[in-house]
């Protein structure tokens, strides 16, 4: 099969999965084990009438069900009128939500500057289709099966699917906040799980292919090991009673990114001229001012990521929580780009700004699973620790000729075990209280890197062996603007 049929099946698979959405009931753990079965009326004359007054029972009782469903609702609605924490939260969660979602164009700038200018239109394609197909595929699947619990109780641990969209996720009087925040906030999440990748596999990957993996991630591999932490699954179920912390998702969204993009980068390959004779060939990205507007955005945006995870704000006890994760979150940042940057001017005789802003998002990759437990002393650490971090993941990927463009994988994936192995290493209130130890924190975070690494090296490798992954060396030349899109970011004239 080539690249456009492929194309054009993903195109055929994406508008049938919109129309069964729309065309369909919704299938939840709410629904009853056994349906009625829908009447017929055209198997013979004898049944006319029999299957007619089946209809008009079924049209009835689906009558009478939706109006119950809409009274319950109506009183739900009436008992949270007074509710102002419901109101609060629920305003406060979305806006969270808005800000993740303007990670987006940080990661787009980032990816971007760091990459060849011919590549730039590329770069923002996959950006803008990383939303695009996560917002649907989460809200038609991926949101059901991260979090099944919130249609029914789920009995599998390890896989559960509470249902399509969100028609079976109840509004009750005692909600925290509305089902619709709720998923929007989960779903900003999915997307910059995906939209990692990106960076990782610039110049050098097919349209498609980035498709295909773009909708496996948000839709399927994110949502199941999501699940396994977020959604109640094994990670907090263990028999000693300890669970597994990650608090806004060093492992479950940025491990899971920076993973895929590792086995991305491996089975595609260097991109032409990274690795000559053995010795690394650096390719400076096109524009270090985008990259660095870029990093100040993802700066900004993580305080809808990490406060905007404590998901209340209404109480006294809550406000100080997401005002105090702030502060972690700020001080991991400002650690990690000065130690980052301390660190490569030792090294190569002179400051380098890429590090540094690197390093500034390690630290903030890394405060992610922790922002809600460290003293302000040892978010700092925390920084540190991942500044340093960032630095040597870049030279392991050298010495292993992996190509990583924007450093994805030293600043996710490395970043983000960090963040979580720090809650069993470094003194917090979830060792205090014995919520968690070292060996749990090592089994939760193993078990998702391993999830997202394993699949998608499997997907990429399908992928190659297909012929659909990479571009030809002669459309690598070009650019993937011309090769791929038939434009350019910035005109000649």
């Amino acid at each position: 099969m080539n690249l456009v049929s492929l194309q054009r099946l993903f195109g055929v698979l994406m508008l049938a999965s919109m129309l069964a959405l729309v065309l369909s009931p919704a299938v939840s753990y709410a629904q009853d084990a056994d349906p009625p079965e829908a009447g017929t009326s055209d198997s013979s004359d004898a049944d006319t009438d029999a299957a007619a007054d089946s209809d008009e029972g079924d049209d009835a009782a689906d009558g009478d069900e939706s109006s119950e469903e809409d009274t319950a609702r109506d009183e739900a609605l009436a008992a949270l009128d007074q509710n102002y924490t419901y109101a609060i939260n629920t305003i406060l969660l979305f806006l969270s939500g808005v800000l993740v979602f303007f990670m987006q164009a940080g990661f787009a700038m980032v990816e971007s500057g760091f990459n060849s200018g011919k590549n730039a239109v590329n770069i923002l394609f996959k950006n803008s289709m990383d939303i695009c197909v996560g917002v649907l595929l989460y809200f038609i699947i991926g949101f059901g099966l991260m979090y099944p619990a919130s249609y029914g109780d789920p009995e599998n641990a390890y896989f559960a699917f509470g249902g399509i969209g969100l028609d079976g996720y109840k509004l009750t009087s005692e909600a925290a906040y509305s089902p619709a925040a709720d998923w929007f906030f989960q779903a900003m999440f999915a997307a910059t799980a995906a939209t990692i990748v990106s960076g990782a596999v610039a110049g050098r990957m097919k349209v498609g292919a980035y498709l295909i993996y773009s909708a496996l991630l948000t839709g399927l591999i994110y949502p199941i090991s999501g699940y396994w932490k977020w959604g109640g699954g094994w990670l907090m179920q263990f028999e000693s009673g300890h669970q597994f912390q990650d608090f806004a998702g060093s492992a479950v969204v940025h491990a899971v990114g920076g993973f895929a993009g590792l086995a991305g980068a491996i089975i595609l390959g260097p991109r032409l001229g990274r690795f000559v004779d053995g010795k690394s060939v650096p390719l400076p990205g096109h524009n270090i001012v985008l990259a660095g507007l870029g990093v100040f955005i993802l700066w900004f945006g993580w305080y809808g990521f990490n406060p905007g995870s404590q998901l209340a704000f209404a109480s006294a006890g809550d406000a100080t929580a997401v005002s105090d994760i702030a502060l972690t979150t700020t001080l991991s940042a400002g650690a990690g780009g000065i130690v980052a940057t301390l660190l490569s001017w030792a090294m190569f005789g002179k400051p380098d700004l890429s590090m540094g802003l690197n390093g500034i998002l390690g630290g903030l990759v890394g405060i992610t699973a922790c922002c809600d437990c460290m003293t302000d002393w040892m978010s700092i650490v925390v920084g540190a620790v991942s500044g340093v971090l960032v630095i040597l993941g870049i030279m392991m990927l050298d010495k292993a000729k992996i190509d990583d463009p924007v450093g994805a994988w030293p600043v996710h994936g490395l970043c983000g075990i960090w963040g979580c192995m720090a809650i069993g290493i470094l003194p917090n209130t979830h060792l205090a209280k014995g919520n968690t130890t070292f060996g749990v924190q090592l089994i939760g975070t193993v078990s998702i890197c391993a999830w997202a690494f394993v699949t998608m090296f499997i997907l990429f490798s399908i992928m190659k062996a297909a012929g659909i992954l990479r571009v030809s060396a002669e459309d690598e030349q070009a650019g993937l603007d011309i090769s791929e899109h038939g434009m350019q970011a910035y005109s000649t004239h």
